[in-house]
């Protein structure tokens, strides 16, 4: 019986488990869930199978009464099989089976009846006797009244050999002889005995080996439910987090399940990216040092050579003319000048990295400043033989707010570029206020040698160098342009350039106009 209760489990998970990956239970559900869930199938499931496996089991057990004719269907047939009740009242019964094939006049002697009563050694058993649809005799007068209506009719009787009627509502097993008083009379002798419904072993055996395998089930089905929704999921992360910790990124995990799990793959994807963004930004950040040393190197290293070239030509005597002496004199001084100029982008270039970059912002009269500005750089260009045109079509109150010291920081590395990439004989520098409404708009343009189409996008990148050989006459940091679109941006405008190859070169930034609050 037992094996029945195990397929019936078995069919259970299985059908369980066929379900489709898509429609799992447990992909949606919180941890709080997944315990209400734990809980109730601990509860629940055992108790469910265990009065299915009852109902099996009575079932089996009251269609295998032997010798017994079920009158009405009643669980009360699984008690002790009903032959363990009824030893003396089969003898009794075989006595008078006996004697009612040998001589059946003995069977209407009420002293032979009452001898054969004693025999059954019971109160609950009793003899009665029917003639025609009268009590001819009763053991127990009351209870015969109960039960003679139910009696099977004379004839009716003819069961196999040793079996009897089984009367469930009153606990009844009743055995029938028929035979025939003297007088011709039909007449039936009932054996009549009370079956007490005691727990069969059969039953406890087959529900105690159900309920074990109730359970194992139920453990492993909870089992691998929390194995694979809780456990694997875990272990899965664990191996991520190591591949993190070795520094591999690009172990994904994936997932479309919701609740804690989902959110945990869905936060560890989210950090995977931003560590594996982390770390290419600072491979990038280590490379742009490297080649920003690099640069620096070479470009401190060639006017210390050429300082070091002069001071060796004054202190051999080469520079035996007073000309001469001031030749060697100027360049020296010029290649420190170079050098001073180095240094000060690398600082720049630190502080823009640490984002600590001293401002100090003011209203500064845009038409003032900038006529302030031309003015300086004005006597420097025209000492390198180049022109420079300036137009301002502002109001001459216009106000912006700025870092005077920034912002000529600005000016100057855009006119240092151009000159430093000026190619014709007579250079032309131009530089234009123009007014965009809320914003001032500032050009500053050259007639050098340009910039290639597919270099113009990446020259405000940090580092990049359009000049591949790096000569010591055009060659700079790369970091010059970078400097100037950070501080013009952190100024609140931003910062293009247009350009064509042997043409020139146009650098435009745009700053947004101070405007006082004036009440109504």
């Amino acid at each position: 019986m037992a094996i029945i209760v195990l397929k019936a489990v078995y069919a259970v998970q299985q059908g369980m488990g066929n379900w489709p990956a898509r429609v799992r239970l447990g992909d949606f559900m919180k941890f709080k869930t997944r315990l209400k869930v734990t809980f109730a199938t601990i509860v629940f499931l055992p108790l469910l199978l265990t009065a299915l496996a009852f109902c099996v089991i009575g079932v089996y057990l009251m269609n295998a009464q032997p010798g017994v004719s079920i009158q009405n269907l009643d669980f009360a047939l699984i008690s002790e099989s009903v032959g363990n009740f009824t030893g003396h009242a089969d003898n009794v019964y075989q006595q008078l089976a006996s004697q009612a094939e040998k001589d059946m006049s003995l069977l209407e002697d009420r002293g032979y009846l009452d001898q054969m009563g004693r025999l059954l050694h019971s109160r609950s058993a009793y003899l009665l006797v029917r003639k025609n649809d009268q009590i001819y005799y009763a053991g127990n007068q009351e209870a015969a009244q109960q039960i003679f209506p139910l009696l099977p009719g004379y004839g009716e009787g003819d069961l196999e050999e040793g079996t009897g009627y089984y009367f469930s509502e009153m606990d009844k097993y009743v055995k029938q002889i028929d035979f025939r008083f003297r007088d011709g009379s039909e007449g039936s002798v009932f054996v009549v005995m009370k079956i007490n419904s005691l727990i069969s072993r059969r039953l406890l055996i087959d529900m105690l080996i159900a309920i074990v395998l109730i359970l194992i089930f139920t453990s492993l089905m909870l089992t691998q439910w929390i194995h694979k929704e809780v456990f694997r999921p875990i272990n899965e992360l664990n191996v991520a987090m190591t591949k993190i910790k070795e520094g591999n990124f690009e172990y994904i995990l994936q997932t479309k399940s919701g609740g804690e799990i989902g959110d945990l793959y869905r936060n560890y994807e989210d950090m995977r990216l931003r560590l594996k963004e982390n770390a290419e930004e600072n491979a990038e950040q280590e490379k742009k040092n490297k080649e920003l040393v690099s640069n620096i190197s070479h470009d401190l290293k060639t006017p210390i050579t050429a300082i070091k070239g002069y001071v060796e030509g004054i202190m051999d005597g080469v520079a035996d003319t007073p000309e001469k002496m001031d030749k060697y004199i100027k360049t020296i001084y010029n290649k420190a000048n170079d050098m001073d100029r180095l240094i000060n982008e690398l600082t720049t270039y630190s502080g823009i990295d640490s984002h600590r970059i001293p401002y100090n912002f003011h209203r500064i009269n845009v038409s003032d400043y900038f006529g302030d500005c031309v003015e300086e750089v004005g006597l420097d260009l025209e000492s390198k033989n180049i022109q420079l045109n300036y137009t301002n079509l502002l109001d001459q109150d216009t106000l912006v707010i700025a870092d005077p010291e920034q912002m000529k920081k600005v000016i100057n590395n855009i006119i240092s570029n151009s000159v430093k990439y000026m190619d014709k004989q007579q250079g032309i520098i131009d530089i234009r206020i123009l007014d965009e409404l809320d914003s001032v708009r500032v050009e500053i343009e050259d007639n050098g040698k340009g910039i290639a189409q597919k270099d113009l996008g990446r020259i405000f990148e940090r580092f990049f160098r359009t000049d591949a050989s790096r000569n010591s006459l055009q060659g700079g940091s790369g970091i010059g342009l970078s400097i100037v679109k950070k501080i013009i941006e952190d100024h609140g405008g931003y910062i293009w350039a247009t350009s064509r190859e042997g043409e020139g070169t146009c650098m435009h930034f745009v700053i947004r106009k101070y405007k006082e609050l004036q009440n109504e």
